[in-house]
């Protein structure tokens, strides 16, 4: 017989419920207008001041369709534009438009309050050695945490 395993004591299920529920204090929290992962686009274009698609990409860790889909919805929005690099006619630059800005400067709040949210059952000491696990989590797998964005 196939000993099982304690669900609350496997990793991976913690981190899908984890998931879960902060996809639902987002939803509670940001409201229905842009995803986590949308506002993560915004963030980031807003710190680099600009970004190709495949800069995206990688800072986002995600693939090159996601990161199309994203962009055109953003784009259809009215929050980012995307023209051509003159340098090089294949590659994509993002932008954030004003509405994009003032879209984020909205969100940065509601984004806190999903943090505080999350961690309210943590003190501040557990909270950084939440983020210092996950980050190498990620580290170990190759996926890492971006400390620029």
């Amino acid at each position: 017989m196939t000993q099982s395993l304690y669900l609350p004591e496997h990793v991976g299920f913690l981190i899908r419920r984890a998931q879960q529920v902060h996809l639902a204090v987002w939803a509670e929290e940001a409201g229905p207008g842009l995803s986590n992962v949308q506002f993560g686009v915004l963030n980031v274009l807003h710190r680099t001041g600009g970004a190709s698609q495949r800069e995206l990409c990688d800072v986002l860790d995600l693939d090159r369709s996601t990161v199309a889909g994203l962009v055109s919805r953003l784009e259809a929005r009215g929050l980012v534009e995307r023209t051509r690099a003159a340098a090089d006619r294949r590659r994509n630059l993002v932008r954030l438009t004003d509405d994009g800005a003032a879209e984020l400067r909205r969100l940065v709040p509601h984004v806190a309050q999903v943090d505080a949210s999350l961690t309210a059952g943590l003190s501040e000491e557990e909270r950084a050695t939440l983020r210092r696990l996950l980050t190498r989590v990620l580290d170990a797998h190759g996926h890492h945490a971006r400390d620029d964005v």
